[in-house]
């Protein structure tokens, strides 16, 4: 926890405004209560403020922005500008109007129009329909390849990573990287791990064999041999190790035996999955079975922070995901 009260406080440099749109679960009512009296972000509720009112269950509302879609005096410029933006792709008048009653859309253009800095969203929506809009309006910032999410893992009591903490990707968005894909991954989240840390990155390219002690299975330990060669060749600052088991990536006992020549092995604090099914089985693993706290998955590469949630997330783990969603605004 001391890492979200870290981030918490570095927002409070320079308070943003977060957009919710899902404003009919508890959950997300829960959070913007606590966000706001902590101070360290400004949250907007996307809904109908008497069906909010309805099922917040007495949790106090009145100082807290709400803005219904259908009446917000923006709509008509945020319709217009909908259009113009995705015309070429086939969008009319008519349709831009029918896209902004849905939340998740009104909230973005909320952000590309410069009235909200983030959006946090999926406890109901599936991760695609979270960031589907995003990708369609805010578009990937600049000299980013490929947009991709990681978790920030917080495991009490920890002698590995960093105390504790992890970064882990891509456990949420994409399915499964190429190498060039995996390399653009592990750079982003070796970046993201700077920005909020300070420190160093320690990457590891995970497989099921350290440095080719397996047998290949379908070419599958090659491809995180290719990305971590990707990597090395892009940006030759970054410490990387791969391919390399899970073990071997952060136990210093095991990495002596298996990689014993390795910066990274037995150190790791960014570890990089190979495909969406290990790296989403690891994080929930980590969360169920240490009693992690796993924040996520938090997206990269996005002109604009727009974070998704798991659906099974608590009212804590929202406040964390904004938390983080107003530091990366800044």
């Amino acid at each position: 926890m001391d890492f979200i009260k870290s981030i918490k406080e570095k927002a409070k440099n320079s308070i943003k405004t977060i957009v919710l749109p899902e404003s009919y679960d508890i959950r997300v009512l829960e959070a913007a209560r606590k966000v706001t009296d902590e101070g360290f972000a400004k949250v907007v509720l996307i809904g109908n403020r008497e069906e909010i009112n309805n099922i917040s269950k007495g949790i106090r509302l009145d100082d807290i922005e709400i803005i219904d879609p259908k009446n917000s005096e923006k709509l008509d410029f945020y319709t217009n500008t909908l259009y113009e933006l995705r015309k070429e792709k086939g969008m009319t008048y008519e349709k831009a109007v029918e896209t902004l009653k849905n939340n998740i859309y009104f909230g973005t253009m909320m952000i590309k129009c410069g009235d909200a800095d983030g959006l946090v969203a999926g406890s109901i929506c599936s991760t695609s329909d979270t960031l589907r809009p995003s990708l369609q309006i805010i578009k990937t910032a600049p000299n980013v390849k490929l947009v991709s999410s990681f978790f920030v893992i917080d495991v009490p009591n920890c002698e590995y990573g960093d105390n504790g903490l992890f970064l882990f990707s891509d456990c949420g968005l994409n399915v499964n990287p190429n190498a060039e894909e995996l390399s653009e991954i592990a750079i982003s989240t070796a970046n993201t791990w700077k920005s909020l840390f300070g420190t160093e990155p320690r990457i590891a390219m995970l497989s099921y064999s350290t440095l080719g002690s397996a047998p290949q299975v379908e070419g599958m330990n090659v491809k995180v041999q290719e990305a971590t060669k990707l990597v090395r060749e892009k940006r030759p600052d970054l410490l990387v190790e791969g391919e390399v088991q899970l073990d071997a990536a952060i136990v210093p006992s095991v990495a002596s035996k298996k990689a014993p020549e390795s910066s990274v092995a037995g150190k790791a604090n960014v570890l990089i999955f190979p495909d969406i099914n290990a790296g989403n089985i690891g994080y929930k693993l980590t969360q169920r079975l240490a009693k992690a706290e796993a924040y996520g998955p938090i997206t990269q590469g996005i002109a604009r922070p727009v974070n998704d949630l798991s659906r099974g997330c608590s009212a804590e783990d929202i406040v964390g995901v904004i938390a983080i969603t107003a530091f990366q605004a800044q």
